[in-house]
Parts: C-alpha cells; structure tokens; sequence
C-alpha cells in the first residue's frame, strides 16, 4: 500500500522504457503518474474505510461590517488609547467537507477544489521540523502543514488522513478559504484524537497555523468555525472575544462575484504603517476609521440585525463605504478605489432591489 511507502521508494520501483526515446519515455511517465495519482485515491479511500473515520464541514466567512479592525484592534498592546476592533461576521453556506481518521506516522492530505481538480495526495512526515518546511514553502497544503506542526508540538498525537473529498468555496474571492482549511485540519485533530478543544480552541490552532506559512491574515477569518451564524468577534490586544447572535428570521445575503483584483499584502503595508501611533492627520482618521466610526456602526448594525431591519442594515454598510472611501482609500488608492464595486453601487436599476 502506499500509505507506508516512502515517495522515493514508489519513484525507485516505477518501470524504465529501456530503448525507448526521449518523448517515449516522458509520455511513459506521466502515464505512469496519472495512473498513481487515481491509485492513491482509490487506496486512500479504502484505507480509511478501515479506520474509524468523523466527518467534518467548515464554511467560508463573510464579513458585514468591521473589515481590518481585527489587525488594529491588536495594536492596543502597544498603544492602549486605541479602541477594540469589532467584526460582524457569519459563515456561509459553502465550504469544505473532509473525513478523516488517524495514521500511525503521516500527515497524508488530498483536496478537491470547487472545479473538481484533484490534488495529492501528498505526506509529509509528522515531525516539527518537516512540517515546519511544508508550511513556509506556501504551497497548497501548508496551511495544513502549519496547524499540524501547531498540534504536534503542543499535542501528543501521531499522524493524520485528512480527505478533502467536496468543495463549493471559491478560493481567492475575500470568503477565508484558507483559514477555512486551517479549521478544517484543526478540527479533524480534535475529533480524530479526542483533544477536547472547545471552537475557540480550534480558531486558536487555525491562525497560529496559517500564520506559520507567508500567509498574513487576522484573527477575524478563524469565525467560520462557528459555522453559518452571525458572530460578534471583539479584538483587544492579543483578547479575542466571541458572541455568537441570535437572529428572529432568516437573512439571505447574495454574495456577487465583481471580477476585480486587489493586493491584500500591499493594502496592509499601506495602512498598518498607521499603528500604533499615527505620524499625521491622515493617519488619525484610520484611527478614528478602524476605531470610534466602527464600533458605532457594528453596534447600530447589531440593533437592526435584532429587530430585522434590513433597510437599516443595508443603510449602515452604505455609511460605512462611505467613510472608508474617505478616510482609508487615499493611504492606498492603487488597491482601495474599487471602481467595480461603486459602478455596481451607482447603477440605477440596481438600487430598488437592494438595501
């Protein structure tokens, strides 16, 4: 079986095209690659038929009000006049679904992406060191790597299959399919070997994982381990505290693919140049932006979600655009002017079916 055989000892048993010519030989062998790959699912599969196996489901996460006040509300640790970041976030209903059980000695992975491409599956060997290379590569599977490396140091465990058999989460489009993977592979830990985390814990693992690879995302993303629920997420310093919410009706949000770009790397640089303490008046009001101007309207957020006012609601998010295209969008207009996003806002026949 493959699950115990080293990588270089399949690569040393594969048949060589003796006499054949070069392009023979290269199409010998990526036949012989394919044939592996759809082997190794098929024997995966049947592996973990024989184990005692949990399934497991993490979403995406929207954020509804609150954007970046994660990253500055742990600022506070340098700078303690500055307010706590508040986020209004709730999971979606798209995510990915895994099963998963133990192995004796390796982190085996696979994945099925939304368009259903196959990757891996891929080993690595559970030990820190190994794992702790796998997640800085920032390769497909080292958020993974990075919350295992998290678990194994802080917890006595061996090794994990982890089959990412179904996912309807578009990746790259702002709904934390990254951070979803790194709940989904700190939970499968927990269920797998009974570590007894509570949802916190597992957001816990998740960031330290993700943020062990080139990733730099905040604490906010990890909210999808709460599932498809509203959830206020307060940031203090290194406190992060979570209130999930209770809703009086269902509320349906349409999620719209702008076909835009931004670079998340280059917004941050730009704006978290302005912590902990701001140099000039522009970066006073990100201060004020990320601070008192967001907490005023999470809260009247939290009110209208309350009594399902979703005029009220819709009207806060237009007020808040609003003041971040003031104050924000000229530290880094390159990535913040969103002229999709406004086009879309701005058209007339749009407006009356939406709030």
């Amino acid at each position: 079986s493959w699950l115990g055989c080293p990588s270089e000892t399949r690569a040393a048993r594969s048949p060589h095209c003796v006499g054949a010519s070069c392009l023979s030989l290269c199409l010998c062998l990526r036949a012989r690659a394919i044939t592996m790959a759809f082997s190794a699912i098929e024997d995966l599969e049947e592996y973990m038929a024989s184990e005692r196996t949990v399934e497991l489901f993490v979403p995406g996460r929207i954020c509804l009000m609150g954007e970046h006040s994660d990253w500055a509300g742990s600022y506070r640790r340098f700078n303690s006049s500055l307010l706590p970041g508040m986020c209004l976030v709730s999971g979606t209903n798209q995510g990915l679904y895994a099963r998963a059980c133990r192995h004796p000695s390796k982190l085996i992975v696979t994945s099925i992406d939304q368009g259903g491409n196959v990757c891996g599956p891929t080993e690595f060997s559970m030990d820190p060191q190994a794992l702790l290379a796998a997640a800085a590569t920032g390769d497909h599977f080292s958020y993974v790597a990075g919350v295992a490396y998290q678990i194994l140091v802080r917890c006595h465990v061996s090794g994990l299959v982890l089959h990412n058999y179904k996912t309807d989460l578009p990746a790259r489009k702002g709904l934390s399919s990254s951070a979803a993977a790194c709940v989904l592979a700190a939970r499968a830990f927990n269920r797998v070997y009974d570590l007894k985390l509570t949802v916190r814990g597992e957001m816990d693992l998740g960031y330290h994982g993700e943020i062990t690879t080139p990733s730099q995302c905040g604490r906010m993303d990890q909210c999808c381990a709460f599932g498809p629920r509203p959830v206020l997420m307060t940031f203090d310093g290194d406190r992060l505290d979570c209130e999930e919410l209770s809703l009086k009706s269902t509320l349906h949000l349409v999620i719209v693919e702008l076909d835009g770009t931004k670079d998340t790397t280059v917004i941050l640089q730009r704006l978290t140049k302005c912590y902990p303490v701001p140099d000039d008046d522009a970066q006073r009001g990100v201060h004020e932006l990320l601070g008192a101007i967001n907490q005023r309207i999470v809260r009247a957020a939290m009110a209208a979600l309350d009594c399902g006012d979703m005029a009220a609601l819709g009207a806060l998010m237009d007020e808040a655009q609003e003041h971040f295209d003031r104050l924000a969008t000229p530290l880094c207009p390159s990535q913040l002017t969103a002229p999709n996003l406004h086009r879309v806002l701005r058209h007339e026949p749009l407006r009356k079916h939406i709030f």
